[in-house]
């Protein structure tokens, strides 16, 4: 009786080539197939090279592993999810010679199938689940929120232009909770964006563990800042308007809860190709707060009240935690429930023995949350938590010094802030997100094609492995550059002093506005670009993402803060130093990136890498 070595399979219709139906891709459980060896009684080790070969053969496709190598049955044989090795007791009388004619032929069906499938996959090119579907609802996800804020911005800036630097509070509480946002969320790409060497039962209980565990750091932070909204105020708000913002900062407060739920929910069913969740998170978002803000605070408000900023504020919050709600039981009802009842329905054809033979038998595993996989998040989650502290905490300290100069320098701060992180940005984020969802599926394929156990992978060829993995971050930064370059003219020439002006109300500000975005704007062309080469060290070596991230801050960012905060300022001189810190951070975090990058690819060639342990 001799061990035959098990290989990871998805499904398999019988003993043919095509995989079966989603339920079965989803990898419920073992598949038993017949595997047709090319020599009789093929003693372990040929075996073993014949798994191997046919393996690499097709590691661009690791849903497609061929096991038909002729049209009879030879050696039963169970495919175990895994890699796991099993003994398979075989007769050793059963055995056939399989030419190599009969092979090439094979060779041949198998390219045709191929074929078949690419013209498949050109035919819904827009799916979700490719690249071009997922950036388009990526786009659509962004641009809502984007365009709210501005408009927001508007409604404010009716009630009383003085109070628009008010509404700064709200992006700077974002700030501090994207600190939050960014830890374990940051985590999604390289832990549930691995479906190649995840079932999809086990993906789920990660996202559900993650949703949970931010829902309950946001509201610890929410009741943290309604309990420091006085301090809040005095570091963030100028002076001159600083004792009616105190309640601005506790109605935003828990915004903070909100945006957790948000960001863990949308980063982690992006990851799971499910980009209409966080599409509808959006179009919520946007559609109450535009009904909200026409009936309450606009120019064709109900009734006869008067508006103000803590109004504003408080149906931004509600809308906030509504969207976010509504987000969540979408994605538990479109996903989880689901799968839950696919999964039932499956358990009892297979109990009832109506279930057909070429079906996989199904094996029930946990999607609730558990400690477990709290654990398998936080590794990597520390270390992008780690990047996103350090690199906020110097942001708000720079910030503190804008605020210093003074309302005009403060207005002129935030409506550039608009501009920068509104609309421009919307092609640059979604392009960034698309890029570390199927980054990290990428990522995943490779390191099941060269087994998970193994942690020194040899030199990888650049064209077989290396660049199908940085496809997406070379495609998102040559999209990226192609965007933003005629945005920036645009916006230099023609936009950024009407929309200032119109906004802060006086020439003054519009002015100051300007001359910081034509100062700038260049800078923000290498920031398109290097954000989406860093998705390729997120979303695969998170702790090389945080070296680059600590080279930029550490040796650029904090020795202009402390200069900032040494150099008693004053409004006329203060932008020289602040564009130096701003808008230099930009382009040495470019070259940073370029290096981690290059160092990145070059150890994956030489099989100098060593990669992290798996973690189920």
């Amino acid at each position: 009786m001799s061990p035959f070595y098990g290989v990871e399979l998805i499904a398999f219709h019988g003993s043919g080539r095509s995989p079966t139906t989603d339920t079965a891709r989803d990898g419920l459980g073992p598949v038993t197939v017949h595997l047709y060896c090319q020599a009789p009684l093929m003693p372990v080790a040929g075996l073993k090279d014949c798994l191997t070969d046919m393996w690499e053969a097709n590691a661009n496709h690791p849903e497609y592993v061929p096991c038909h190598l002729q049209d009879e049955p030879s050696y039963a044989y169970t495919m175990l999810p895994k890699n796991v090795i099993e003994e398979i007791q075989t007769d050793r009388d059963q055995s056939i010679n399989i030419s190599q004619d009969q092979h090439e032929h094979h060779e041949d069906e198998q390219h045709e199938e191929i074929e078949a499938s690419s013209a498949h996959t050109l035919k819904s090119a827009f799916h979700r689940t490719t690249f071009p579907g997922a950036l388009l609802f990526n786009l659509a996800s962004f641009i809502l929120p984007a365009l709210y804020s501005t408009l927001s911005k508007f409604w404010v800036a009716q009630i009383d232009a003085s109070l628009v630097v008010t509404t700064d509070v709200y992006t700077y509480i974002g700030i501090i909770v994207e600190v939050l946002n960014e830890g374990l969320p940051r985590a999604s790409w390289v832990i549930i964006g691995d479906k190649a060497s995840r079932t999809l039962a086990q993906r789920l209980q990660l996202t559900h563990t993650l949703i949970l565990t931010q829902a309950a750091l946001g509201l610890v932070m929410s009741v943290a800042f309604v309990s420091g909204a006085s301090s809040f105020a005095d570091a963030f708000v100028p002076v001159e308007v600083r004792d009616v913002s105190v309640s601005y900062v506790r109605i935003s407060a828990f915004s903070a809860l909100g945006s957790a739920v948000e960001t863990a929910t949308a980063n982690a069913t992006r990851a799971l190709d499910k980009p209409d969740v966080p599409l509808m998170i959006s179009s919520a978002k946007f559609a109450v707060n535009i009904i909200l803000d026409l009936l309450l605070i606009s120019t064709v408000r109900v009734g006869g009240h008067e508006p103000t900023v803590n109004l504003q504020a408080g149906i931004q919050l509600a809308c906030n935690l509504t969207a976010a709600s509504v987000g969540l039981v979408y994605f538990l009802w479109r996903n989880t429930f689901t799968f839950k009842t696919k999964l039932a329905h499956a358990s009892l054809a297979q109990e009832s023995g109506t279930q057909p033979q070429s079906q996989p038998q199904i094996h029930d595993e946990p999607t609730r949350p558990s400690i477990a996989a709290l654990l398998v998040l936080i590794r990597p989650g520390i270390i992008t938590f780690t990047e996103s502290a350090i690199r906020n905490a110097l942001y708000l300290w720079l910030v503190t010094t804008i605020v210093a100069m003074g309302s005009t320098y403060a207005t002129a701060w935030g409506i550039f802030n608009t501009i920068r992180w509104g609309l421009v940005m919307v092609p640059v984020l979604a392009l960034e997100q698309t890029s570390l969802a199927f980054t990290g599926h990428k990522w995943g394929a490779f390191r099941r094609s060269i087994g998970i156990t193994n942690l020194r992978p040899r030199g990888a060829d650049p064209r077989a492995t290396i660049l199908p993995i940085m496809r997406p971050a070379l495609v998102s930064a040559s999209l990226a550059l192609a965007v933003e370059v005629p945005v920036c003219l645009f916006l230099t020439f023609f936009a950024a002093r009407p929309f200032a002006r119109y906004l802060g109300g006086s020439d003054e500000v519009a002015d100051l506005t300007a001359m910081m975005w034509r100062s700038i704007d260049w800078c923000y062309i290498f920031y398109a670009v290097s954000t989406q080469l860093a998705t390729v060290l997120l979303a695969t070596r998170p702790r090389w993402y945080l070296w680059q991230s600590l080279a930029s801050n550490l040796l650029y960012v904090l020795p202009w803060a402390v200069v900032c905060q040494t150099a008693r300022l004053d409004p006329g001189r203060a932008w020289t130093y602040h564009s130096f810190v701003f808008g230099g951070s930009l382009v040495f975090s470019f070259g940073a990136v370029l290096v981690v990058c290059g160092l990145w690819v070059w150890t994956l060639m030489k099989g100098r890498m060593r990669l992290e342990v798996f973690r189920s």
